[in-house]
């Protein structure tokens, strides 16, 4: 894409930005109308996810979280734009931290943190972190490779103090982090796909066999690190809240197998209260455990 091209984009998204957040929902309806019925968006992807993981359910259930999800969805790339005209009031009220004592202490102990969330509620909103933490707040991302769309989701994720930092180059800047005295919080999306050399070991997860890489282990128990869960709820149309829950004091004698599947318990959990918060579109299960004797 060329910058000209971009720069057009860029334009009419700050344009959008603008707008009052009623009409952009009115937008966001138009998306869903044009996602779901017209280009029928990763359609087959979702209804299978949706059927494997909830086998129980009947068709007349899975058509319902289906829509419920597209509408989700349609949202979400209104929600994610619209962070470029928030303030820092207007955000935090959109993503309230209700139990933020949580981090608090870990902070007063002088304890570095490693924060799993996974593609559940709206996780763009986690830009707000730095607002409502005291540690230093970073966000392990996947850089692009559209240099103008990496730079204008870096421009985004950072707006509120939040530092992005590359898969890549995570552990390093914890380590320099950590010898200046500074306690961090990093956030580490969980429910990725690995690429099929990553994949370490394979979990039960929403009643399918799912390939597990393993980073926020790696990174938290070397560095022996607390770990936590943010529990992201939809309250509303554009309004979030956010549990943060305690999974682990101290890794020192903790196997890296169990931080996983305690976090990916959690996760599996909050996604079966209101299954059309999480991700269906996405992939998670395009490799398929090869079957032994």
């Amino acid at each position: 894409m060329s910058g000209i091209v971009f720069k057009l984009i860029d334009l009419l998204s700050r344009l959008m930005a603008g707008l009052p957040m009623r009409i952009q929902y009115s937008i966001a309806s138009i998306v869903y109308y044009i996602v779901y019925y017209v280009l029928r968006y990763r359609h087959r992807i979702v209804v299978e996810n949706l059927k494997n993981s909830f086998p129980e359910k009947s068709e007349t259930e899975i058509k319902r979280i289906t829509k419920d999800f597209y509408r989700h969805f349609s949202d979400l790339f209104i929600e994610s734009n619209a962070l470029r005209g928030f303030s820092e009031t207007e955000l935090l009220k959109r993503c309230k931290f209700i139990n933020p004592g949580v981090m608090d202490e870990l902070y007063e102990q002088g304890k570095s943190v490693s924060v799993v969330l996974g593609h559940y509620g709206n996780w763009e909103y986690f830009a707000s972190f730095q607002l409502a933490v005291k540690h230093k707040a970073l966000a392990i991302y996947k850089p692009l490779k559209n240099k103008f769309f990496d730079e204008y989701m870096i421009r985004i994720r950072s707006k509120f103090g939040v530092q992005p930092v590359a898969m890549a180059n995570i552990f390093r800047e914890l380590v320099t982090y950590k010898n200046k005295g500074i306690p961090t919080a990093t956030l580490f999306i969980a429910d990725q796909s690995p690429h099929k050399q990553q994949i370490r070991f394979w979990a039960d997860f929403l009643n399918q066999p799912t390939p597990v890489l393993l980073g926020t282990e790696k990174v938290a128990g070397k560095l022996n690190q607390a770990v936590v869960f943010f529990k992201m709820r939809k309250v509303k149309r554009g309004f979030y809240e956010v549990e943060v829950e305690k999974l682990f004091d101290d890794l020192s004698m903790v196997n890296e197998r169990d931080i996983t599947l305690r976090h990916m318990k959690v996760l599996e959990d909050l996604i079966k209260e209101q299954p059309e918060y999480w991700l269906w579109s996405h992939r998670r299960w395009k490799h398929k455990q090869a079957l032994t004797n």
